[in-house]
């Protein structure tokens, strides 16, 4: 599939002190999920409040809220695999094959 887009990767750690289950990861993804757009609205003044910050320090706190949403989705990866059988490559597979079908995904040749 790299030959017909760009690829993002990162790789985050499974989060070991911890004993996630699937029902309190998605809640945290969620509350991830709401820092994430609070720091996309508030902070570039979407709610008509004054914005005292610097271009830097706004997308700064956006990447850092991003990663922590991309955490908690990673963690929830490793609930799904270890407590379900779900084999994410093939999820991920899947979901290519899907965005190429929907035309997300220009397919070259």
């Amino acid at each position: 599939m790299d030959q017909y887009t760009t690829f993002k990767q990162i790789s985050l750690p499974k989060l070991n002190n911890l004993q996630p289950g699937l029902e309190s990861t998605c809640l945290k993804l969620m509350e991830e999920a709401g820092e994430l757009a609070q720091a996309i609205g508030k902070f570039r003044g979407m709610n008509g409040e004054k914005v005292n910050l610097k271009e830097k320090e706004v997308v700064e706190m956006i990447s850092n809220e991003l990663l922590d949403v991309a955490q908690v989705a990673v963690s929830m990866m490793f609930v799904l695999e270890e407590e379900y059988g779900i084999s994410i490559k093939e999820k991920v597979d899947d979901h290519i094959n899907k965005l190429v079908k929907k035309g997300y995904i220009k397919v070259e040749g």
